[in-house]
């Protein structure tokens, strides 16, 4: 006998008002703006990013995005302390939910980008930082995490879709790799046909 997936049920809620997600921890990014007024959100854009690189942990995400980040803690520091980026959200290892930027605002996330025929993904898209590397495998609970966010973002936009997720390396191909060859899009597959 073949047994199905247990269905759960969604767990994170968006406040449309403020753009903020109530259940994530809040790290306010000045590293964005207001899209163009007639730009609808309808892409989910999925990085993955560690400072240093390949380490996990530690407060230099959010230092980076803050424009906080000392460049005298590390050598890598020297070369991106001057960076104004941001995402909307991060996903840590363990899949704590950090929110940088409110959903309806721009966040500086893809950069130069094109995503099926449109330019300047920035606009129309989410941004979705995991923490890790295009090498090292992800872990269950952001696979998890990051479905919950989808089904939310689904819920809060209907123009955001599941054949509307892409990563960076997809709409910035000859600059990025992210989320790499590690990241696994069947399992995200499936973590999203556990939610209701």
């Amino acid at each position: 006998m073949t047994v199905s997936p247990m269905t759960v049920p969604p767990v994170l809620s968006i406040d449309l008002a403020t753009g903020l997600i109530k259940e994530a921890r809040q790290v306010p990014s000045p590293n964005c703006d207001d899209r163009p007024t007639d730009a609808a959100i309808d892409l989910v854009v999925v990085h993955s990013i560690s400072l240093p690189p390949a380490e996990f942990g530690g407060p230099w995400i959010d230092a980076l995005f803050t424009n906080t980040l000392d460049p005298e803690t590390h050598p890598y520091f020297r070369e991106i302390h001057r960076m104004r980026v941001s995402s909307h959200l991060l996903i840590r290892r363990d899949g704590e939910l950090v929110q940088y930027v409110p959903l309806h605002r721009r966040a500086w996330h893809a950069g130069v980008s094109c995503f099926a025929g449109r330019e300047r993904c920035n606009d129309f898209s989410i941004g979705i930082e995991l923490e890790g590397t295009d090498e090292d495998p992800y872990e269950v609970a952001q696979y998890q995490r990051l479905a919950e966010v989808v089904a939310a973002l689904e819920k809060a936009y209907p123009e955001v879709s599941r054949d509307r997720l892409a990563g960076h390396s997809d709409i910035a191909p000859e600059r990025k790799t992210d989320p790499g060859s590690a990241f696994q899009w069947a399992r995200l597959g499936y973590e999203l046909e556990r939610i209701v």
